[in-house]
């Protein structure tokens, strides 16, 4: 690979992020994601050659061309839950490579544990994610691990590699006419971090076997998008996009600016892991922005539609046409009202 180009616009463009925030640029940021208007002006612009799908807005992975072919990069923290942090670095990660339709190979991680952790911490973490990799086909293959005071509670950040055999797809690929596709319920994620967080008294009015099933979330039916996403690929997914922190209206949102057109959605045509529902409504938060790992997106075009449908439901992964992509821009319903955006995940806000 050749040598880096210094970016020679970035400083410039930061300064200019930081001018144009005025009188609210030493003000405390909000928890979450940067604000994706302010976040584009930090991002580099001048990249190498090699460098086939850069950092932009709205994608999950990087790729870069080496001689085998395409490489395709990750990195993701986990900092939201601290059970099984291992594992949950190791499936994020995963998902973010995977859904550009390469699969997910070689893993690294930098694990920070914080003051008073023990062996048995630190072998509990290493065995979920020994397991993870086992269960996506990856191995953990460097990384950094550090006790300190820097954390509360354990935190690790990922980075996950993988080879495209062919194309890769990008979230920014969709196009008007084509049809989003909404595989696996939303929010399942979001179910097991609430069924850890919410005091017993928020969940007085929960079943027993709601939360039961809230709390099994992350097993069942998992946050792992990996085989459904290379399915999709598979299918001719032009496309494709996981939603995350935000939830789904985030990721709609992602998926409809990274491809610069606007989506119409069927609000009875979204999948929702009812569990998860349940918890947001014991919790008094929404749904549509509470944490979907477990959810993801995919654009067809037209043509390949049918066939990709049947495609997914042969493989086991149940999918619905959620809406459609259009000419202009934003996420609304059918009636034309605009799908509610969170500036930062419903958790977060919690």
């Amino acid at each position: 690979m050749s040598e880096r180009t210094p970016d020679r616009h970035a400083p410039d463009r930061v300064e200019e992020a930081a001018r144009e925030e005025g009188s609210g640029a030493s003000a405390p940021l909000p928890a979450g994601k940067l604000a994706p208007d302010f976040l584009d002006r930090l991002l580099p612009t001048d990249l190498p050659p090699e460098v086939r799908l850069g950092p932009r807005i709205g994608e999950d992975a990087c790729a870069i061309g080496v001689e085998a072919g395409t490489l395709v990069a990750a990195t993701d923290p986990v900092t939201l839950t601290g059970s099984g942090v291992g594992a949950h670095a190791v499936v994020v990660n995963a998902n973010d490579v995977a859904v550009t339709g390469a699969r997910p190979r070689w893993f690294l991680a930098c694990v920070l544990l914080p003051e008073g952790s023990t062996a048995r911490d630190a072998k509990d973490l290493f065995t979920g994610m020994r397991r993870a990799l086992d269960a996506v086909g990856a191995s953990l293959v460097g990384g950094h691990t550090e006790v300190t005071g820097a954390v509360r509670q354990p935190l690790v950040v990922g980075q996950m590699l993988g080879m495209a055999e062919e194309r890769t797809v990008p979230t920014g690929g969709l196009r008007p006419g084509d049809a989003v596709v909404q595989i696996g319920p939303a929010p399942v994620e979001g179910a097991a971090v609430l069924a850890d967080l919410l005091p017993p008294e928020s969940l007085a009015a929960v079943s027993a076997r709601t939360l039961d099933a809230a709390r099994a979330a992350l097993e069942a039916p998992g946050i792992s998008v990996v085989e459904p996403a290379l399915a999709a690929a598979g299918a001719g997914a032009g496309a494709l996009h996981d939603p995350t922190e935000g939830g789904l209206s985030a990721g709609l949102y992602e998926l409809a600016d990274a491809s610069g057109v606007a989506i119409t959605i069927d609000r009875d045509r979204i999948a929702w892991f009812e569990p998860g529902v349940a918890l947001c409504r014991a919790a008094g938060v929404d749904p549509w922005g509470t944490l979907a790992s477990g959810a993801l997106l995919a654009g067809f075009a037209a043509e390949r539609l049918e066939g990709a449908l049947r495609e997914l439901g042969r493989a086991g992964h149940a999918a619905a046409v959620i809406g459609r992509a259009e000419s202009g821009k934003g996420v609304a319903f059918a009636n034309g009202a605009p799908l509610p955006r969170f500036e930062r995940d419903e958790l977060s806000r919690l």
